[in-house]
């Protein structure tokens, strides 16, 4: 099955956080505004934040240009929702770790939802033998990798995780792991894994 090499994806980051640091040592916000002891003064006073912070004000205007004609009012609902959970980080142990991670989650979401970066060709699995019960899956270079899975009418993205052997990738109530061959995939809260099988 597609897997981009972690180097391609880091690649792609690097020239998006290259163009994000010509737009000068801001970020995208008014660092005037940021209150002391913030996550927005955290981003303020880290550089590598606040290219991290350019980058995803880049990959937003390309991702709001194809959101007129896609689902144009959920972009926005979304990245507040983004900025909020972003901002929570200041709960975290690691709040620096946190917001990077938050940042790194964004931009590669929006690069894949939006097509923004290159993407396999769709991969169909018949799952538990029964060709009726499919899910399509497409794979983005993305840093860290991702996979946007629809089954139905659903769409799940899911991110890839760190493993010692195989393919794994989580999303928000759904899995899909590889291993020596065998592949799973579990759809929704409580579901049991699905034993899966590419098509073609």
């Amino acid at each position: 099955m597609p897997c981009f090499p972690i180097s391609s994806a880091a690649v792609l980051l690097a020239l998006l956080l290259g163009t994000a640091a010509q737009a000068g040592d801001q970020p995208s916000f008014s660092c005037a505004k940021a209150h002391p002891g913030s996550t927005e003064a955290l981003v303020c006073d880290d550089p590598d934040l606040v290219r991290l912070d350019n980058s995803l004000a880049a990959t937003y205007a390309q991702a709001t240009r194809l959101a007129r004609t896609q689902r144009p009012k959920l972009l926005p609902a979304e990245q507040r929702g983004w900025i909020k959970g972003r901002n929570d980080c200041w709960k975290d142990v690691d709040r620096r770790s946190c917001v990077e991670q938050a940042y790194r989650h964004r931009i590669a979401a929006l690069q894949a939802r939006y097509r923004l970066v290159p993407g396999s060709a769709p991969v169909t699995f018949a799952c538990d033998g029964d060709q009726r019960n499919e899910v399509l899956v497409t794979y983005f270079a993305t840093e860290p990798a991702t996979l946007v899975a629809e089954r139905g009418d659903q769409t799940s993205l899911m991110f890839q995780q760190r493993m010692g052997s195989g393919t794994s990738y989580l999303g928000r109530n759904e899995h899909f792991s590889e291993h020596q061959g065998v592949v799973t995939i579990t759809w929704g809260v409580g579901a049991r894994p699905m034993r899966c099988v590419a098509k073609g």
